[in-house]
């Protein structure tokens, strides 16, 4: 079918990621807009082909008008998915993005502990990576503010909070709502520029249209410092292969990070074979 095979990417992408097991319990934690919604359908199908169960966990936040069409619209996402939905609210207080922050994962924890799950699974994706890592910048963050949000941490003692989209842009994950003809809600707070976050988003809508991929640039970059930090194998053995290329011409500015990560990743595994990283310069591993 014309148009289904970016849906199916997403899909095999997602499900690899989540790696859901049988018996499981699977928290989304999800607001009403496109990006949670496509993550409940997504996390729905995974969780149905694994033989695990999905929950969808909604916070009302109470602090603008639309926040009860909110989550009507999240009751119709779990009506249309067979899905159970819990709700939970917040108690009155200010708009303070800190303070929601906060207090909405821990209503997620309280929702994830009573229903047995042990990963609550969040829509952040791409862009939002972008606009966290440029936010640590500015505000003088040392590298561990540079690493960006990771895919995993843990939200409490034995809970695992996931963030399986970051590598995704919030136009595919729309256009998925749209292929599978979900509901969503659109925030009119996202264009409000009283918020940092959005701020930084409308600064950054024209820098975009003229590098098309910021993004996946920014997000690389972020892994690319949290596997350094955290003494990953493969930045280990990416590193030293710079540098040994660097001793035999004196630049390695050329390599791209796809080819030299391959290249790391395949010593690891001990597979053998050529590598190409740029011209007139291959790595061959077992011979």
């Amino acid at each position: 079918m014309r148009g289904a095979r970016p849906q199916a990417a997403l899909e095999a992408d997602f499900a690899a990621t989540v790696s859901a097991r049988a018996g499981e319990v699977l928290v989304a934690a999800v607001s009403g807009g496109a990006d949670s919604a496509a993550l409940s359908a997504l996390l729905a199908q995974t969780a149905e082909r694994a033989g695990a169960t999905a929950v969808f966990a909604h916070v009302n936040h109470g602090v603008r008008r639309g926040a009860w069409q909110d989550e009507a619209v999240v009751l119709a996402l779990g009506a249309a998915l067979g899905v159970r939905v819990v709700t939970a609210a917040l108690d009155a207080g200010s708009a303070d993005e800190a303070r929601l922050r906060g207090e909405r994962y821990a209503k997620l924890t309280q929702i994830a502990t009573a229903v047995g799950a042990a990963r609550v699974f969040t829509a952040h994706h791409a862009e939002d990576q972008t606009e966290t890592v440029l936010l640590a910048l500015f505000r003088g963050a040392g590298p561990d503010g540079l690493c960006g949000m990771p895919v995993r941490r843990e939200l409490a003692p034995g809970l695992e909070l996931v963030r399986p989209l970051l590598e995704v842009l919030p136009q595919a994950l729309r256009s998925y709502c749209h292929a599978r003809h979900l509901p969503f809600a659109i925030d009119p707070t996202n264009v409000e520029l009283a918020y940092r976050r959005n701020a930084v988003r409308a600064a950054l809508a024209p820098l975009r249209a003229d590098f098309p991929h910021l993004d996946a640039a920014v997000a690389r970059c972020a892994t690319i410092l949290r596997e350094e930090r955290a003494g990953d194998p493969a930045a280990l053995v990416r590193r030293q292969l710079r540098e040994e290329l660097t001793a035999i011409d004196g630049d390695a500015r050329e390599l791209t990070f796809e080819r030299l990560d391959a290249a790391a990743r395949a010593v690891l595994r001990g597979a053998r074979g050529r590598h190409f990283l740029r011209r007139g310069i291959e790595l061959v591993v077992g011979d």
